[in-house]
């Protein structure tokens, strides 16, 4: 006789049926996540899937914001339409703080069959919201770069499959992270752009060649930003006939902030040096000018006007470096009286004066030359700029060779601060 077939009682076939769909719903999940990374596109749907699976009142997500060290509510999903907004600008938990907070600073999931009787629970997002949170269950989202955040699943059905929804889970955190990476991914590249557009404008405002001659003087440049974009400026102008006057100049800060003041500084200096017959009615123009520049923001420059015909400099400083004079063998530094940097309080800006003699030249410097770190923060210094122009005094290429000195001492490191350097060359 054959054996008696087993019965299987309807709730067991009930039971099996509910974890046959659970896993329809995680390969649905997974076919979701290879679909799109979109974080907007992926975060209902994932909530969706959740609710469903725990037949819960409500889901919420909390992601981790490393940089605050608190919880943030990403998303809450209810019948309230306003919920997730609610909590979204008003509720945030500290490590620690609440259901969610104990997870993610234990990494440990945690069912509360009653809410009211555990100390741990957060009341204020319902008093917010007004929804009635009976009982929770938080898992923590892990991924491969630690914690994410933390899942919740409000008010469930009694008869939920715990397992299930951890598997959920590790969807939700895989889901999640690859859909982070991919907004991280595309708003590095969004800036990128946006740095390569604004390093090409600050550029424009630069000359068009870093080479300029005029009558026995020959000018060159070089600048080179720490980032894409700076706050160091040259500039050549022809104030008058037979006259060329020369700026080099260096915008507190760096980066964006600097590059725009940078370009201010720029706009108005070209119209200023035009009208300007000598070097500190310029910068005492220039100083007004910039009166109102936001707190913190100022120009150290040199500003020298060269007479193409007899070599006559007439020179006045703001708070800048010394610039070089290499003449008959030698160097010398040329430490004019100077006036405070340009935009921070009411100045006249006193003027030097001296004449260049054939092959002499000058050398003006920022300070992101000799202000050049090594790798173990050591600053390359002013000295030892000097000694080195010293020793290639009759040298050509000598802007490049001071360019590769710096690099050398950093050793291959990151640039710490935009360098510029402007050499006139007399009657050569």
């Amino acid at each position: 006789m054959g054996e008696k077939p087993t019965e299987i009682s309807g709730e067991v076939l009930k039971g099996m049926e509910k974890k046959v769909e659970d896993l329809k719903t995680l390969m649905d999940l997974s076919s979701v996540i290879s679909s799109t990374l979109d974080f907007s596109e992926l975060i209902p749907i994932v909530m969706e899937k959740a609710k469903a699976v725990m037949e819960a009142g409500a889901c919420s997500i909390l992601l981790y914001n490393k940089d605050a060290n608190r919880l943030e509510f990403e998303v809450a999903l209810c019948e309230e339409g306003p919920t997730s907004e609610l909590l979204k600008k008003h509720v945030t938990l500290e490590m620690g703080q609440g259901i969610a907070g104990w997870v993610a600073q234990n990494l440990k999931p945690l069912v509360i069959p009653d809410v009211g009787s555990d100390k741990r629970f957060y009341r204020d997002a319902d008093k917010l919201t007004g929804f009635t949170t009976k009982s929770i269950i938080a898992v923590p989202l892990i991924g491969r770069g630690g914690l994410i955040g933390v899942a919740e699943v409000i008010n469930p059905k009694k008869d939920y499959d715990m397992e299930i929804f951890q598997l959920l889970c590790r969807q939700f955190a895989i889901a999640i992270e690859n859909s982070l990476y991919h907004k991280e991914s595309l708003e590095r590249e969004r800036m990128k752009q946006e740095l390569d557009i604004a390093s090409a404008i600050q550029k424009s405002f630069l000359p068009a060649s870093p080479v300029f001659r005029k009558g026995n003087l020959i000018v060159s440049a070089k600048n080179i930003s720490a980032a894409k974009v700076g706050g160091d400026i040259y500039d050549f102008v022809e104030p008058a006939e037979g006259r060329v006057g020369v700026l080099i100049g260096d915008v507190s800060g760096k980066g964006v902030s600097a590059a725009i003041y940078m370009a201010k500084v720029s706009s108005e200096f070209r119209y200023i040096a035009r009208l300007a017959d000598s070097p500190s009615t310029a910068l005492d123009r220039l100083n007004i000018s910039l009166a109102g520049a936001p707190r913190g923001m100022f120009l150290t420059g040199i500003y020298m006007i060269v007479d193409t015909s007899t070599g006559d400099c007439h020179v006045s400083v703001a708070g800048h470096p010394p610039f070089l004079w290499l003449s008959d063998g030698a160097v010398r530094v040329m430490s004019v009286p100077a006036g405070p940097p340009v935009g921070i309080i009411p100045s006249e800006y006193p003027s030097a004066s001296f004449r260049l003699n054939k092959g002499d030249r000058l050398l003006l410097l920022t300070d992101g030359l000799f202000d050049a770190k090594n790798r173990g923060g050591q600053r390359l210094g002013f000295d030892a700029v000097v000694k080195f122009v010293t020793g290639h005094l009759h040298d050509e290429q000598l802007i490049e060779r001071l360019v590769d000195f710096a690099d050398d001492f950093s050793g291959g490191g990151d640039r710490a601060d935009d360098l510029t350097i402007v050499e006139l060359k007399w009657g050569a």
